[in-house]
């Protein structure tokens, strides 16, 4: 699979200086995990999951996540489990087409779970990539981590991810963050090769003091869950080689006629007034603000974002192809010849890069660059979308 391969080769060539690159779930764990991108979470009790999973792969869906947890009712969990082992049987089914599949994580409530899903799946197994830990701690994280050891094993899988989801009061409460910081960082890092990504519950956060955000507002907007994400990302998600990718929290605001603005795109997508009239439709659909997070999200180094809706796929995909003066930047910076330091004019003629201090941030905008792809010079965010929405 890759990025963007829902639209034709010819689309893609005008598009892009660099094309994404191709990724199995066989590919390197530190590039499966930048190339999440807008992980889609549906419930496991669709009646059509396997025939939605399909759909959204040839919408350009690239991760989903089918949840046990708390997108369903406590009473519908077995019924959950049970339509899991069916749909998977049909998407093994359906792929001696050969159509690529999503990565496909399960989000589960207990360990014991794990295991046990892993033993009644069978052989469509192959088509799980891994699970989603919820509220995840130091004291649950082993016993869940534990559980996806034992179901590789059992599978014969080569690997299953685990993708651990930060969303607990004592991340929020500040007497308690420090420790439960530390103590995150100590399990997952006795299981790194396992760890995907760590995801953020922002919706569980606010949760805590009563809070939800509106639709013009983003995470970072409300600052005691800006706070949290800022001391997460400092703990877990360094550059020095320690860290983890840490994805974006959830966009809860969505509207029933998404589709509405796509003629507004097609009369005028590559003019000036295009970019306009995309805001104005953007804004009536509830998604400035999802755009606006978008590039805090990536600002406060975080990669990826759970989506919960079909619609908020390819603007986060559209804003994270790196674009053409980024990739100049970054390839200055990592010249072999420029290993000793030092600071030049950029190749655009409006900014400094430094070599020392700038490398890390070169060296994630080339692994966004390998699995989103590098815009031409003339390409904008208005052209990606609009071609990421012709499908």
């Amino acid at each position: 699979m890759r990025h963007f391969g829902h639209i034709s080769p010819t689309v893609r060539k005008d598009l892009f200086h660099q094309e994404p690159a191709e990724f199995t779930l066989a590919s390197p764990a530190r590039t499966l995990a930048a190339a999440l991108g807008a992980t889609l979470y549906s419930p496991a009790t669709r009646p059509s999951l396997a025939a939605d999973i399909r759909k959204q792969a040839g919408r350009g869906v690239v991760s989903m996540v089918l949840c046990l947890e708390d997108s369903i009712s406590d009473a519908d969990v077995v019924d959950g489990e049970e339509n899991l082992v069916r749909q998977f049987a049909a998407l093994d089914e359906g792929s001696a087409g050969g159509a690529e599949l999503p990565l496909l994580f399960i989000r589960v409530r207990t360990p014991e779970q794990i295991p046990d899903l892993v033993r009644r799946l069978g052989g469509p197994v192959r088509h799980l990539a891994g699970f989603v830990l919820p509220k995840f701690t130091e004291s649950r994280g082993t016993a869940f981590l534990d559980a996806v050891a034992e179901a590789e094993a059992a599978s014969g899988l080569p690997r299953l991810y685990a993708m651990p989801v930060l969303e607990t009061p004592d991340l929020l409460h500040l007497e308690t963050r420090v420790e439960a910081l530390a103590g995150i960082s100590r399990t997952v890092n006795r299981y790194r090769e396992r760890v995907l990504a760590l995801r953020l519950g922002v919706t569980d956060f606010c949760s805590v003091y009563g809070l939800r955000r509106t639709p013009d507002m983003t995470a970072y907007d409300v600052q005691i869950v800006a706070g949290v994400i800022a001391d997460v990302v400092n703990v877990l998600s360094r550059a020095d080689g320690t860290g983890f990718t840490v994805t974006g929290p959830v966009w809860e605001y969505f509207r029933s006629q998404q589709r509405l603005f796509k003629p507004q795109l097609r009369r005028s997508p590559f003019l000036e007034e295009g970019v306009e009239e995309l805001r104005t439709a953007l804004i009536e659909h509830d998604l400035d603000g999802l755009l606006r997070e978008i590039e805090l999200d990536r600002a406060n180094g975080l990669l990826g974002k759970t989506c919960i809706h079909p619609a908020h796929v390819t603007p986060v995909h559209a804003l994270s192809v790196v674009s053409h003066e980024e990739f100049s930047d970054a390839q200055d910076i990592l010249r072999p010849e420029r290993g000793g330091g030092g600071v030049m004019r950029s190749a655009y003629t409006n900014k400094m890069n430094e070599v020392k201090p700038h490398r890390a941030w070169a060296e994630r905008t080339m692994l966004r660059a390998e699995v989103f792809g590098v815009a031409k010079e003339e390409v904008g965010f208005v052209d990606l979308l609009t071609a990421g929405l012709q499908v």
